[in-house]
């Protein structure tokens, strides 16, 4: 009977340490500076602002390419890059921002937004609450700009990251400045952070089928209608080269009749809404990117048959004299998605296999094979593994992508010119 007691008692003591609700020492063995296990990814976490996870990053060779991988999330969770239109990394580079369903539940499926040290890659989660899209790294300093309600807010992630460092982190709103108060009739969609960085556009629902674009002023917190489309507006990004223009597109989820607009706003308040590529009938277009100021990059998909009556692959137009580039196109359905390096020395391009290439702008028959096996049993587009959604670092030395190599979705990234 004493015995048992004292297993039981153990096992109590064992459990709250693991629970991380107290430091024990245990039959003379002090546990303490192992209780970062307890917070291992594996287990269930609340959300908890400014906690930090341990690093579960993971190292591998491409068993094709021989090129070094580095896995920067490998838990059970559904970690995702940012979409590939907006900046992934803080200003300064060492850290990049991804989003998480390790913290939600049944009854709360709200995703967070976290920050992985790309020299530790220690994990620190920066957003709490039940706002989860709407949200832009800032360009020039280590600020996020989100939605909170009907207020436009930055959040200071210098501080907020310093402190989840020394435990000593405050509440959300010590961290927060509010820019601007925007309508509350309008239901922000899409976020564009203009390169000047003293305003930004996004979308608003009005009716079915009905769309407004806005211009919301940070010196004067004025909130301006710059458009209303027939359609519903999707993928909105400012050009992250030049000021006071930006691009979005007609979504429909699948093939839209003409999928690229681009806005220029004059100093005198003119709008232009301009198209951009003017689509043929059996023209897909996807995945627009910014390719410096005046050079969108997109595709023309080609993993249908009718699709093919024309040339399909990786394209550019200049915004300004509409010309157009080819890029360069692969076997088996073509590329999917693609970015540029800022030099605009390089491609990358994915396949629906999960393949990944870098293509040389100046010779489009130059296409390297990079990394393959994230898409592991897709042939098309329409699966639940993971869209790789590339994006390439501000110096242009590394490229990041979602991979369902390893589960569901991680994040993963290597450098793009390698020996």
């Amino acid at each position: 009977m004493k015995t048992n007691i004292i297993y039981r008692l153990v096992l109590i003591t064992m459990l709250w340490c693991f629970a991380g609700l107290s430091a024990q020492t245990i039959n003379g063995i002090n546990y303490d500076t192992l209780n970062h296990v307890s917070k291992t990814f594996d287990l269930a976490g609340a959300d908890s602002f400014g906690q930090t996870f341990a690093s579960e990053s993971f190292t591998y060779k491409d068993k094709v390419t021989g090129k070094t991988i580095i896995a920067l999330t490998t838990s059970k969770h559904h970690n995702s890059k940012m979409y590939q239109t907006h900046p992934q990394w803080t200003a300064d580079g060492k850290y990049i921002i991804f989003t998480s369903n390790r913290t939600a539940t049944k009854e709360d499926k709200t995703r967070q937004y976290y920050a992985i040290s790309t020299k530790t890659h220690k994990i620190t989660q920066i957003t709490t609450g039940n706002s989860y899209r709407d949200f832009h790294l800032s360009w020039k300093s280590n600020q996020a700009y989100r939605f909170k309600k009907n207020k436009l807010i930055s959040i200071d992630l210098d501080n907020l990251l310093e402190d989840s460092s020394m435990e000593a982190v405050k509440s959300p709103e010590a961290y927060e400045k509010i820019i601007a108060t925007i309508p509350d009739t309008l239901k922000p969609t899409g976020m564009g952070l203009d390169a000047t960085e003293n305003k930004i556009y996004f979308a608003s629902k009005l009716a079915d089928k009905l769309y407004g674009i806005y211009q919301l002023d940070f010196k004067t917190g004025v909130t301006k209608q710059l458009l209303e489309v027939p359609f519903w507006v999707g993928h909105l990004q400012a050009n992250p080269y030049k000021a006071n223009s930006f691009m979005y597109c007609w979504e429909t989820r699948g093939d839209a009749p003409q999928r690229m607009w681009y806005v220029t706003v004059q100093p005198d308040g003119k709008v232009t809404n301009k198209i951009l590529y003017r689509e043929r009938a059996d023209d897909w277009v996807t995945h627009e990117v910014f390719m410096g100021a005046n050079q969108v990059l997109f595709h023309l998909m080609g993993h249908l048959d009718r699709l093919n009556a024309n040339k399909t692959g990786i394209f550019s137009i200049n915004t300004e004299t509409d010309k157009i580039t080819f890029h360069g196109q692969t076997t088996d359905g073509g590329y999917w998605h693609c970015n540029a390096t800022p030099d605009g020395k390089y491609i990358l391009g994915d396949t629906f296999d999960g393949k990944l290439y870098r293509i040389n702008t100046k010779n489009p028959e130059e296409q390297l094979l990079l990394t393959q096996g994230h898409r592991k049993t897709s042939v098309s587009p329409f699966s639940s593994e993971a869209h790789m959604h590339q994006s390439i670092s501000p110096d242009g030395k590394w490229v990041l992508f979602n991979s369902s190599r390893f589960t569901a979705c991680d994040i993963l990234v290597m450098e793009i010119e390698q020996n």
